[in-house]
């Protein structure tokens, strides 16, 4: 039975363009796989409908000849292997949606060999454009590196140099990829434009696609004097050095984002810099929140009837006076000499002393007779 492709689509042999775009996308619509495994013949009639009917020259020979055509189109009909075809495509992959390859999705179709992007097609038949139907403005590639920071830094932050090698703006053209005060031509490849058009092949017939235009970069102009340091690139591979300002109480795997230190491209924004952070380890302060906690040890005398000690801080000298009495494990906190809590320091968390009593494990005769003393007082 021949293939009414008018039907298929529901409109009249009479139909504008316009008619039939919008008949299939409401089927389409209707009749998606995704909704639906067992739509998936449906899906192909209406597809293949469309892909005639849309294209001026198919639907011209479909009028005069029919689905089958004289001798299937030349070999290249709507049944044969040839360009019109959908010969040889595999349509039971619908049935996982479009995931893509091993999702059971379109991942390229047989016959000769036609390769698509769903993204593309569906915003040209829908609306919106596909995926490269606009200019997009170019970006450079984010770069990752690590450091490792002591910790007073992790604590209290700095400024930290740091080389990384990349692809930068050319000093000597400026990116302009041209010679210093050398004159620009219109670019022969877009014509000045800046993009050119791509052409591909789809199910649903041929697809026109916008791209960036690879010769100037998208500016639609090409230096009549090519830069001599970058050969016209608008880029070199350099090594930089970065200054990354470390905020304070930053955490171990804590990643600063440094905008626009990434690698640059020719007409287009530079990537990111991400600085993922690693401390090493204090022999003995540990950081809790905002807090800082210290070991201390006391000698036995200074517990027992107080005293005033100097203690070293990070961020210096101070005098922590010792209670008389104090007991082994108790803590001593100094507030406001902490962590800082913003980049200024005008708040900053505390210092928590953990006291541990020294215990002398040799005592003289004089010493020993002193505390039996004690110890007959009942102390």
């Amino acid at each position: 039975m021949a293939k009414d492709y008018y039907k298929s689509l529901g409109v009249d042999k009479g139909a504008s363009k316009d008619e039939i775009k919008k008949a299939f996308r409401k089927l389409a619509h209707e009749h998606h796989p995704d909704k639906n495994p067992k739509n998936a013949d449906k899906f192909k009639e209406i597809s293949e409908a469309y892909s005639t009917l849309s294209d001026d020259n198919k639907r011209s020979q479909y009028d005069q000849f029919g689905a089958d055509g004289p001798s299937g189109f030349g070999g290249g009909g709507f049944n044969g292997q040839g360009q019109g075809g959908f010969g040889g495509f595999d349509f039971s992959g619908f049935q996982g949606g479009f995931g893509g390859q091993g999702q059971g999705g379109f991942s390229g179709f047989g016959g000769d060999g036609v390769e698509f992007d769903l993204g593309d097609i569906f915003g040209s038949v829908f609306g919106g454009g596909g995926r490269g139907s606009s200019k997009k403005q170019r970006r450079g590639r984010d770069i990752e590196i690590d450091i490792e920071l002591d910790f007073k830094s992790s604590i209290f932050g700095k400024e930290e140099q740091i080389q990384v090698s990349k692809d930068s703006t050319c000093k000597h053209c400026d990116g302009t990829r041209g010679e210093p005060n050398t004159k620009f031509d219109d670019c022969a490849t877009c014509h000045g434009t800046g993009t050119i058009h791509e052409i591909k092949r789809t199910f649903f017939g041929q697809m026109q696609n916008t791209v960036t235009c690879d010769k100037c970069f998208g500016t639609g102009k090409v230096p009549k004097e090519k830069c001599h340091v970058c050969r016209g690139a608008g880029t070199t591979h350099s090594t930089e050095t970065i200054d990354v300002i470390i905020p304070p109480g930053i955490n171990p795997g804590d990643t600063l984002r440094v905008q626009g230190k990434g690698e640059s491209v020719t007409s287009g924004v530079s990537g990111d810099l991400y600085v993922k952070l690693h401390i090493k380890k204090h022999a003995n302060i540990i950081k809790d929140g905002y807090n800082l906690m210290y070991p201390l040890e006391v000698k036995l005398t200074d517990a027992m009837l107080g005293a005033d000690v100097r203690v070293e801080a990070l961020d210096g000298e101070l005098t922590l006076t010792i209670p008389a009495g104090i007991t082994h494990g108790e803590m001593l906190r100094v507030r406001g000499r902490g962590v800082p809590m913003d980049n200024n320091a005008s708040h900053r968390g505390d210092l928590l002393f953990k006291i541990s009593i020294n215990i002398p494990k040799k005592l003289s005769r004089e010493s020993k007779k002193l505390l039996e003393d004690l110890r007959r007082e009942g102390l």
